[in-house]
């Protein structure tokens, strides 16, 4: 059965013009700060996943004498590490556990935020105030040390990593859903698909959260970010998986050597200050490209 706004939105698009169904798009393209982040994103993309794949040398084989300068003659382009190891190659393979690590953590906070949200502000009443009472129990806890005790407690794998993320980050995409649904649930549509009998599911899942797409959309590349430096934060504090070197992991790895081969801490270090600009590059490009009030500017 097609309810009243599925008939609206597909009379919009057949009358909307091409150069007004593309608007969104035109804005980011035109945002060259959100189009520098996307270029840094593929860039860092095509290093981590496409690079690794013509190399078949091992990341941790010994290739050259302990803490070779990068540019040295005859010694990797990037330099060693403490254990003669190969810096480029080690920073290639990190990135694309870096990237893993982060997108998981990054879609669990938005399906627990989102469920979550979604329910207190299509419900309200007890379930509002019970969902707000969780979500302020865990927006108050401290972050990174309630990961750390996570990761302490059940191992340092890429999966403890990643829901210990996730449980800590949740809450503000929470708040965030809720007021969208509060605010949605009194408009018209909403109220023509209830006098059609359609089920609570069916309108929380069909007709008011594809209306919130575009805000998670761009949470999704905030979060991300964060979730980044999250895990930058528990690898550099040994608290990263050991089988898994990722760009934070290799950071805490050669700290100590830091006076004397400060390559190998600066430039993954510089690959995580890279990602997480452009991500939030992107993120603020996607905001003002889909946020319809931002469209006369």
């Amino acid at each position: 059965m097609t309810t009243l706004r599925d008939t609206t939105t597909l009379a919009d698009t057949r009358e909307r013009p091409p150069i007004e169904r593309y608007q969104g798009l035109r804005m980011f393209m035109a945002n060259k700060a959100a189009v520098l982040g996307a270029i840094l994103l593929g860039v860092i993309l095509i290093i981590s996943y496409i690079l690794p794949l013509f190399i078949t040398t091992d990341k941790l084989a010994y290739v050259a004498s302990r803490h070779t300068p990068p540019l040295t003659e005859g010694g990797p382009i990037l330099g060693t590490d403490y254990l003669g190891r190969d810096v480029a190659l080690i920073v290639m393979h990190g990135g694309s556990t870096t990237l893993e690590v982060a997108g998981f953590a990054a879609l669990l906070i938005i399906f627990v935020g989102a469920t979550i949200g979604a329910f207190a502000g299509y419900y309200g009443g007890m379930v509002d105030r019970v969902l707000m009472k969780v979500t302020e129990f865990f927006q108050v806890l401290p972050g990174l040390l309630f990961a750390l005790v996570v990761v302490a407690l059940f191992g340092a794998s890429t999966a403890t990593i990643v829901i210990a993320i996730g449980i800590v980050s949740w809450p503000p995409i929470a708040r965030q859903t809720r007021s969208e649904f509060m605010k949605q649930k009194g408009l018209e549509y909403v109220k023509a698909a209830k006098a059609i009998g359609a089920s609570n599911a069916r309108i929380i899942l069909r007709t008011i959260l594809p209306n919130t797409f575009p805000i998670l959309i761009v949470q999704s590349t905030l979060t991300m970010g964060a979730a980044i430096l999250f895990e930058a934060g528990l690898a550099f504090l040994g608290l990263g998986d050991p089988n898994n070197l990722s760009w934070g992991y290799y950071v805490g790895l050669n700290r100590q050597y830091f006076l004397t081969n400060w390559w190998a801490v600066s430039i993954p270090g510089f690959m995580v200050f890279l990602t997480v600009l452009s991500l939030s590059l992107i993120g603020d490009g996607l905001q003002d490209a889909i946020n319809p009030k931002l469209r006369g500017r």
